[in-house]
């Protein structure tokens, strides 16, 4: 949302977020990992649990259109926030709440990351179909996951209160964000039920990933004439051609053999000598980057997907552009990520506070 030009605030308690404390530090000691997740926002350093506190966040909120909040079911109706409470002053605010596993169910009052839902949605099993034992994806997958869905739902729940001029609360949950991720394809099996029901066995992605003489490629032949493509690539005949292999049926029957046939073909070429012969055969393919290399790929650098900038205090930072490349309102990095209580004095003097007012505050330990 800030990216694409809307104001955010971020409302930090008086010791700060701890995302502060983790990962990698500019030689100025700014955090990287928290700079990447709060470029754009200001930042207000406020203690909710007080009374001046509850009273001046209820007057930004007055005038705001979304509020996101990410505390376990009941906090906010504790700080005095419930949504009817900030309804009952601004009737057009979409409230985001996203925790963990909504509301009910044995596990509403746990704490809950992302680890914790990659176990209960399956996300942690999908690597078990090649490996044998469950496997956590190396990324915070469900997290991001959960809040690219929020950010639809909320833009949602705006273009309707532009209809109707009322706002709602919106719910979000990991387990439901990550389940809806899951299930087109990884969750197939489950989706017919009753008696008689087919269970096809898991599929596995292992056989996108080849291994050539010297390295490996990606590989992902989906239509018959690209599979036919990868066939002339390899130097072999056509595979759908051999009874063993004509039909779906057969296929799956005699899947080790496909794959040992494919694989003892790409292992006879070098990985430049392969991805020449998939590119001429018009194959979908590419070479596995590591991390390190990503930042050199030629298809990366020639989009600007990752863009450099001087950031005041932790110098430069690369990161990557917003994804959605609008025409008419492009989207942009408006502002670094704040160091802690940065625009505390800016955000209160646009609720209209004097110098003393923040003072007393400040000394009283509402802000910081």
């Amino acid at each position: 949302f800030a990216d694409m030009g809307a104001e955010v605030i971020k409302i930090e308690p008086p010791l700060g977020d701890p995302m502060r404390d983790l990962g990698p530090r500019s030689p100025t000691g700014n955090p990287v990992f928290y700079g990447a997740l709060n470029a754009g926002k200001s930042l207000l350093r406020l203690d909710l649990k007080s009374d001046e506190g509850r009273t001046r966040i209820q007057k930004l909120l007055a005038g705001a259109d979304i509020l996101i909040e990410g505390f376990r079911p009941g906090v906010m109706a504790r700080l005095g926030l419930a949504y009817e409470t900030l309804a009952a002053i601004n009737p057009r605010i979409v409230v985001a709440s996203i925790n963990g596993v909504g509301p009910d169910g044995p596990y509403a009052n746990r704490r809950v990351y992302d680890a914790v839902i990659q176990a209960v949605t399956g996300l942690a099993d999908l690597q078990s179909v090649d490996t044998g034992a469950p496997t956590m994806i190396n990324t915070l997958v469900a997290d991001k996951v959960t809040a690219m869905t929020a950010a639809q739902a909320i833009t949602a729940a705006l273009f309707a209160a532009s209809r109707t001029g009322a706002g709602q609360q919106v719910a979000i949950s990991m387990i439901d964000a990550s389940l809806f991720f899951l299930w087109p394809d990884s969750m197939s099996r489950h989706g017919l039920v009753g008696d008689g029901v087919e269970l096809a066995p898991y599929a596995s992605h292992a056989a996108l990933l080849r291994r050539t003489r010297d390295g490996h490629v990606a590989v992902m032949p989906v239509k018959i004439g690209e599979w036919e493509g990868a066939f002339r690539a390899l130097g072999l005949p056509n595979l759908f051609q051999d009874e063993r292999f004509s039909t779906g049926a057969a296929r799956l029957g005699n899947a080790a053999l496909f794959q040992q046939v494919l694989s003892g073909a790409y292992a006879t070429f070098t990985t430049d000598e392969i991805c020449a012969r998939l590119e001429a055969e018009d194959v979908p393919w590419a070479r596995i980057n590591t991390r390190d290399q990503v930042i050199d790929d030629p298809q990366i650098r020639a989009m600007g997907a990752l863009v450099e900038y001087e950031h005041p205090r932790a110098g430069l930072v690369r990161q990557p552009r917003p994804p959605g490349q609008f025409q008419s309102t492009p989207a942009t990095l408006h502002r670094p990520s704040p160091d802690l209580g940065e625009h505390t004095d800016e955000v209160l003097r646009e609720l209209g506070l004097d110098e003393s007012s923040i003072v007393a505050l400040r000394k009283d330990g509402v802000v910081a």
